[in-house]
């Protein structure tokens, strides 16, 4: 089975990308399944009701979140009534929604996907280590292949949840920093790790918004607006390659695919 994962979709640049690349992405390598952090695909903060559609349209089957959940009201629509929305897994139990879901797609083997959150220099959620482990048991009663969102600021979080999780599930790749990291690698028991996968949407810019606001923040500490960027867009994420009968992951290689209206069927 070959999966894509599609890093931090930023905006209306970064949706604009996915509708137009993820058919070309999928006929080019013969994708399977697609999974996508849509936590700031909202005006860059946040996800809707719309948005959502908008990704699974496109041909996204699972959308993550993140740390920006809440930012727009109707999310809360999207915990209640969207079974292909998961969020962080370790928010309190009685939160609307999800952390984790299997997908079944006619002729492929059913697919895990879990999201979690850090708490290194984040929001105290509940512990990411501990709340992740009894779930990886009742997925793993579904299905082999498992794909966790593990979405956090500081890396060390990130690896040492990873090698934790090692042999329990075909992938994890970080989210959060919007900054696409070169450490691709398939640990010892079979998990395939990427610690950053980046972001989808705008690089002429500071993670996706306009620089000059960015700029003057940092220069003044007074407040800015800042706006979602709108050049240099990419799609970037992970492609990674998972044997259906054992979970183990194959393969995993970087995506950094650049969008081009004049370019892009």
């Amino acid at each position: 089975m070959k999966l894509l994962f599609i890093a931090d979709i930023v905006g209306q640049p970064g949706r604009r990308a996915v509708r137009a690349l993820v058919p070309v992405l999928r006929e080019r390598h013969g994708l399977d399944f697609v999974i996508a952090n849509g936590e700031n695909s909202a005006g860059g903060s946040g996800i809707t009701v719309k948005t959502a559609g908008e990704l699974f349209d496109s041909g996204v089957d699972v959308i993550t979140s993140g740390d920006h959940l809440w930012d727009q009201k109707d999310v809360v629509e999207l915990l209640k009534k969207e079974p292909r929305f998961v969020r962080p897994l370790n928010y309190p139990a009685d939160t609307p929604g999800q952390g984790s879901v299997v997908i079944e797609k006619k002729g492929l083997p059913p697919v895990g996907v879990m999201n979690l959150q850090g708490r290194t220099f984040m929001a105290a959620l509940e512990n990411p280590f501990t709340c992740a482990l009894p779930e990886l048991d009742k997925l793993r009663l579904r299905t082999r292949i498992i794909f966790v969102d593990f979405h956090a600021e500081a890396t060390s979080e990130k690896i040492a949840f990873a090698r934790m999780v090692d042999g329990q599930v075909s992938a994890v790749v970080g989210t959060h920093t919007h900054v696409q990291t070169a450490d691709e690698q398939i640990f010892p028991g079979g998990t395939a790790f990427l610690c950053d996968g980046g972001f989808t949407g705008p690089h002429e810019s500071v993670i996706g918004r306009e620089i000059e606001p960015v700029l003057r923040r940092f220069l003044t500490l007074q407040p800015q607006r800042f706006e979602v960027a709108r050049d240099r867009i990419f799609l970037q994420g992970a492609m990674i390659e998972v044997d259906d009968q054992s979970g183990r992951a194959v393969s995993i290689v970087r995506v950094s695919e650049p969008y081009s209206e004049a370019a892009t069927p």
